[in-house]
């Protein structure tokens, strides 16, 4: 539902990976954004009315992306999607962080697009200390890149563990993805990614600043 940028880019590219796409939209005019190649439906109406999703097909979907310009048309769309028709993988976009939050725990999949461009912008801007990397839809946990002092460099990953409440995710090496295990020793170079509570990242950012002894 909704043929704006992201809709119409979405279906192409479900369209070019093999799969049967039908696109609803209450404008006509935001189907000419699939461009001629594209040989799946376009129904005109409400993305959220029965009728107009059973004119898409709803029945017979396997998943259904709500990225409309509105979050109360996404979220009442993939709920009707989910409840009413069954339909198995949901998603909803929501632009409104506090939304996304509520919506997300209400166990809608959400994908809340200003928090991800707010990360995304402030990595660009503070281009020092913590990245954040990805956050869930309810703000509470991220992936960010962190930046360990010299004195962790020759200690195990472990280690980090050890002395916060985070867990490495993936260490990026010579530009390759690594996934750590408890052998796996921290070399110059790298680049740590880890999974933590937002709670915790400022205390994070103060233990790795300083050398691994000085937090015992």
């Amino acid at each position: 539902m909704g043929c704006g940028r992201v809709g119409s880019t979405l279906a192409v590219d479900l369209q070019k990976a093999g799969h049967t796409v039908a696109v609803i939209d209450q404008n006509r005019e935001a189907f000419r954004r699939l461009g001629a190649d594209f040989n799946g439906r376009t129904i005109a109406g409400v993305g959220f009315d029965r009728d107009t999703l059973l004119e898409a097909g709803i029945e017979k979907a396997d998943a259904f992306a709500a990225v409309s310009n509105g979050d109360n048309s996404n979220i009442l769309a993939a709920r009707v999607a989910r409840e009413n028709f069954g339909v198995k993988n949901v998603v909803a976009r929501i632009y409104d962080p506090g939304r996304a939050e509520i919506y997300q725990r209400l166990g809608i999949p959400t994908v809340a697009t200003v928090l991800w461009t707010t990360d995304q912008i402030m990595r660009r801007l503070t281009p020092d200390g913590t990245k954040s990397e990805w956050r869930d839809a309810t703000g509470t946990i991220s992936l960010v890149e962190v930046h360990p002092q010299k004195d962790w460099f020759g200690q195990s990953v472990l280690l980090i563990e050890a002395n916060t409440k985070a867990r490495v995710a993936f260490i990026t090496r010579l530009g390759e993805a690594v996934l750590p295990d408890e052998h796996t020793v921290l070399q110059e170079g790298d680049l740590v990614h880890v999974l933590a509570s937002q709670e915790e990242i400022a205390n994070i950012e103060t233990v790795l600043a300083q050398s691994p002894g000085a937090n015992k």
